[in-house]
């Protein structure tokens, strides 16, 4: 009997981990109310040059120059704007694209662009990003928060201010660049995260401070608005969410990063622009709301190939001032 209980209680452990790491299948099925957040996506945020703890372990890294962050993830409605204007340039196409993971080949209805390829370099497990048209989106899938009537792409109005999603790589990559700027690097990342303080002989583990409550970032089971909507895994909220207003009965706490950067823990996984020697993978950060708080600490990394997209990975960019 008691073999019995415990094996049932590790099949209940089991299925929550898959479901917190699996998109709800209705994310694209209920429409929620178009909230205004009155925090500007278009704004940026100085970083200034210096050093920051960097990593778990706090090692003091240093960034000699100064660049701008943006303060919120590229939104639905940038990244609209953006398709438009690269498709009215030939930039992208629309179509079947072939999309290589490893060994596994895929054909793909959806937005793509050429993408130059990376340096190889052999290694084990290691597959080569090859000069090539990639895919940027997938235009026939649950969770894509845009629209494209024959013209013109446009965001649904109520996420037009939520994290432009289901963007691989290669597709948040384009984005940035068509803009002569660039997705933030890694350590870019997490500076901007969590600035050069100590508290304690730490460096802070969140970006507002050291501790995190529900009501700092969307995360599982933070009991947020969305949750009420979606259920449990809940879905993305508008950028800037937690600002200290109250919406609908729920009282968010004012918590951007030192730099004043809104969502820099949780809503989505952000990409991050570096091409990791011996790797053909791309680092996320930032933890999503489909994570636990844990997971949402500054350090924390997550990792896919350039191919990857999901209705929780978004990015934002950085440019040089």
């Amino acid at each position: 009997m008691k073999r019995l209980i415990y094996l049932a209680i590790v099949v209940a452990m089991l299925g929550m981990l898959a479901i917190s790491c699996t998109p709800d299948a209705t994310v694209g099925a209920i429409t929620p109310p178009y909230i205004d957040t009155g925090v500007d996506p278009d704004s940026w945020a100085v970083v200034p040059a210096g050093e920051f703890p960097y990593g778990q372990h706090d090692h003091m890294t240093m960034i000699d120059y100064d660049y701008e962050i943006m303060v919120t993830d590229v939104t639905n409605a940038q990244y609209a704007a953006f398709l438009n204007e690269a498709l009215a340039a030939g930039e992208i196409g629309m179509g079947e694209v072939v999309v290589e993971d490893g060994e596994s080949v895929t054909t793909i209805e959806g937005v793509y662009g050429y993408h130059p390829g990376d340096p190889f370099d052999n290694y084990d497990h290691e597959y080569e990003i090859k000069a090539e048209d990639k895919l940027y989106i997938p235009l026939d899938e649950e969770g894509l928060r845009l629209t494209f009537d024959g013209q013109t792409f446009a965001a649904i109005p109520e996420y037009a201010n939520h994290p432009a999603t289901m963007v691989t790589w290669f597709g948040a990559n384009a984005y940035a660049e068509f803009y002569g700027w660039r997705i933030t690097s890694d350590m870019e990342w997490e500076k901007a995260a969590r600035g050069t303080e100590f508290v304690d002989g730490y460096g802070l583990p969140f970006p507002w401070g050291t501790e995190i409550h529900g009501s700092n970032a969307n995360s599982y089971s933070s009991f947020d608005l969305y949750e009420k909507i979606f259920g449990k895994l809940g879905s993305t909220t508008p950028v800037g969410f937690y600002n200290g207003n109250t919406y609908d009965g729920y009282e968010t706490r004012d918590s951007p990063s030192p730099y004043g950067l809104y969502d820099m823990a949780g809503n989505v996984w952000q990409w991050v622009g570096d091409d990791y020697p011996k790797e053909h993978y791309r680092y996320m950060r930032g933890g999503s709301y489909y994570t636990y708080e844990v997971d949402l600490r500054v350090w924390k990394r997550n990792s896919a190939g350039p191919e990857y997209y999901s209705p929780a990975v978004g990015f934002r960019c950085a440019r040089d001032m």
